[in-house]
């Protein structure tokens, strides 16, 4: 399949989804949503371990903006994988400050850094398996859409018709189109991000899960609840952004030749050099050794 049609698919794709999305009637956020099972006061914090559980999330931004300043990425990545850690971090500040006060308002302030998180991976995502030009220029696009998807939320709950399709499509457009976007752009020099990527996407469906089954966990465990595991596994999925972005460009990659020899882009390289080389042959006193004197 040429690249052209390959990128024709991902916008029928993306307009399929925008249009089912648009047909779905309008959904207030649900009051319910705030009351959470583990809602324990603990040195003076509400909802103490639902709080705590987001300290994760500092630590792996924190990481992953190390790992930045040694890296081999030039400065398109750099700017994409630097605006999705600190939307990592933010996430954990965010996040905990509306558990402490869990409510529409304080509730702004932990889905603005996570559409920055979703959009930054969706940027780099594309960086690495399409196009570095392109998912640099789509970075800041995507990320001023995602914040839009919540002060559009926010806005419509405050007018008494709350609509969350928007921010919706915004959390779970990235968790579908990734994995078609793996499927339908391979490569052998990323195969070292496969793996880490899919495991963001599987850690993220387990999170998702984890927020389903909230009561029933803390009725299980009578003292830790499916809400703060979710953010735990949340944490683990950003982790593994982390890991994606060290294992390309801050380790010590081994070049097996035979890893690249069905790729397009090496084979193009190789008829370039040979063809360069016919036209331009190399003296032979260049690669023949002189011979030493008696």
């Amino acid at each position: 399949m040429q690249f052209r049609t390959k990128v024709i698919l991902l916008v029928i794709i993306t307009l399929i989804a925008i249009i089912t999305v648009a047909l779905i009637k309008p959904q207030p956020q649900d009051l319910a949503y705030h009351n959470f099972a583990d809602n324990v006061t603990w040195m003076g914090i509400h909802n103490f371990l639902n709080v705590l559980s987001n300290l994760p999330f500092l630590f792996v931004g924190a990481i992953g903006i190390s790992y930045l300043g040694r890296s081999s990425a030039n400065s398109a990545i750099r700017v994409i994988y630097f605006t999705l850690f600190t939307g990592i971090m933010l996430t954990g500040l965010g996040s905990a400050y509306y558990h402490f006060n869990p409510n529409n308002n304080s509730l702004v302030f932990d889905r603005i850094p996570m559409t920055i998180v979703f959009m930054g991976f969706l940027s780099a995502v594309v960086a690495e398996c399409i196009d570095q030009r392109v998912g640099r220029r789509l970075l800041f696009p995507l990320v001023a859409i995602g914040i839009s998807s919540v002060l559009w939320w926010n806005y419509t709950e405050l007018e008494g018709r709350g609509d969350m399709r928007f921010y919706g499509f915004i959390q779970f457009y990235p968790m579908l189109i990734i994995p078609i976007i793996l499927l339908m752009f391979p490569s052998p020099m990323n195969a070292k991000v496969w793996r880490p990527l899919l495991l963001v996407v599987g850690w993220y469906v387990i999170a998702k899960v984890l927020e389903k089954f909230d009561v029933d966990i803390y009725a299980l465990t009578g003292f830790l609840s499916g809400h703060s595991l979710k953010h735990l596994a949340a944490a683990v999925a950003t982790w593994y952004m982390v890991v994606m972005f060290s294992k390309k460009y801050t380790y010590v990659i081994d070049v097996n030749l035979n890893d690249y020899s069905k790729d397009p882009t090496f084979i193009k390289a190789g008829e370039k050099a040979a063809a360069f080389l016919k036209k331009n042959p190399v003296s032979k006193e260049f690669t023949q050794p002189k011979k030493k004197g008696k």
